[in-house]
């Protein structure tokens, strides 16, 4: 069989590490679509996307539309493209593209639950045993595509969403390679999703990482746990008339109680708990 002519559509390492998985296993794309370059940092200078970088490395074609319009899709057209796979890309899909050619997106739980952008932290934040990997074809519904693949894992009890993340990009790396045969000569095999169990999950803000000690303590590890390393979790305390705002860096749970081990106040560097209490604050 010839090699697969595919277009894949992503921007973060989560994604790089995907394109590994496929060219270490022989399957090169032969297009590359991700997002615009940006102005970030201090200095204000133009930054491509991970995936951009990787593919700018290889010499592989990259497209990186402002918008999913008849421009690009026609472009598109072009390149006579058998399927695309689609890992963390960052914009919704037209139905004047996903009738182009199949599309096939790589999502990180079972499926129908956690519909939406933030399926692990999702997951921590309602105290889920399992999760998974989910690889489903792409219609215009979000997320509700027929079932390509699915691959069931445990959540650690006090896994958080880098590691959680990172064990399941493992999985989807291996699934979808093991796939790749099946994508490419179009003989595979869907199953419908349970749309009536569906569960959707929306973008995560700053504020989403506000607790209270005084709230459940469960409820506030898994806040922890979850939103590690976005936003963050954070309280405040007084000192005087003062009000602080403090992150929480790292935090275990004993029984039921939520033991805070290290904090960074605002304006302060990291610091044991015990130090900082020491200071005079308390919880407001």
């Amino acid at each position: 069989m010839d090699a697969p002519r595919f277009a894949f559509f992503g921007t973060p390492q989560l994604a790089v590490e995907i394109l590994d998985a496929l060219v270490a296993a022989g399957y090169a794309p032969i297009l590359i679509v991700t997002m615009p370059d940006r102005v970030k940092g201090r200095g204000l200078e133009t930054a491509e996307t991970p995936v951009a970088a990787w593919a700018h490395e290889r010499g592989i074609t990259t497209s990186k539309p402002e918008k999913l319009d008849a421009a690009f899709i026609e472009d598109f057209k072009k390149c006579d493209i058998n399927f695309s796979i689609v890992v963390a890309y960052g914009k919704i899909l037209p139905q004047s593209l996903l009738d182009v050619a199949p599309m096939y997106n790589v999502h990180y739980s079972l499926l129908p639950r956690w519909r939406g952008a933030t399926p692990v932290e999702s997951a921590i934040l309602a105290g889920d045993v399992e999760t998974g990997v989910a690889i489903q074809k792409i219609v215009y519904e979000l997320d509700a595509g027929p079932l390509v693949a699915v691959e069931k894992t445990a959540i650690g009890a006090d896994e958080a969403a880098p590691a959680l993340r990172a064990r399941l990009n493992a999985i989807a790396k291996r699934l979808l390679v093991n796939i790749m045969p099946a994508l490419a000569s179009g003989d595979i095999s869907l199953t419908e999703q349970e749309g009536a169990q569906a569960t959707l999950c929306g973008k995560i803000s700053k504020e989403d990482g506000l607790i209270d000690l005084a709230d459940n303590a469960e409820e506030n590890y898994r806040k922890f746990r979850a939103y590690t390393s976005w936003p963050g979790i954070y309280t405040f305390f007084k000192r005087g008339d003062k009000r602080i705002r403090v992150i929480i860096t790292q935090a275990h749970l004993k029984g039921k109680r939520l033991v805070l081990d290290t904090v960074k106040p605002e304006g302060k560097d990291e610091m044991p708990y015990a130090d900082f209490l020491r200071s005079g604050a308390k919880p407001s």
